[in-house]
């Protein structure tokens, strides 16, 4: 997380953070992969009974580092853009930027929600960053996101070439 000075495909990386599942998102998916694992070995004693947890707990731990791998980046230098996952926006089509609350990001999600937006949510983060974009070609109206620090990543969407 933070600033680096490493490069990207869009020049030196301004933020750079990771997604991940916090510690406390891990327990109870965790039991219940064991419980479903205990469930299965009751059904099937003996020799085959080990399978389940054998199967079933690291399926659950690679699907809770799967859902922690997604990435926001902001790259500097000369065509500074906005990476999330693999999908990237060049920061000259980036428009207004808004950073929503945790409280005011449900309605920014559902009601209030346009099906044509791009959307990288992570329900164990706060507050979400949402970009709107001035390319009349792309039928994509904004960009909405999870971040740990929507006030430094709304800034570097703001002033991209001060920044750089």
């Amino acid at each position: 997380m933070g600033e680096s000075v490493s490069t990207a495909e869009g020049g030196a990386v301004k933020h750079s953070e990771r997604l991940y599942v916090p510690w406390w998102g891990w327990p109870l998916p965790l039991l219940g992969g064991g419980l479903l694992a205990a469930e299965i070995d009751m059904g099937y004693p003996g020799l085959r009974g080990w399978l389940p947890y054998v199967v079933l707990i690291p399926a659950v731990i690679a699907l809770m580092i799967s859902l922690g791998r997604s990435r926001v980046r902001v790259t500097g230098g000369g065509e500074p853009e906005l990476w999330l996952r693999d999908a990237h926006l060049p920061l000259k089509y980036a428009g207004v930027v808004e950073v929503i609350d945790k409280e005011e990001k449900r309605k920014a999600l559902g009601r209030d929600a346009d099906p044509a937006a791009f959307v990288l949510h992570r329900g164990w983060i706060g507050p979400v960053v949402r970009v709107w974009l001035t390319d009349p070609e792309d039928p994509t109206p904004y960009w909405l996101f999870s971040t740990r620090h929507p006030e430094k990543v709304a800034e570097l969407l703001r002033h991209p070439v001060s920044r750089s």
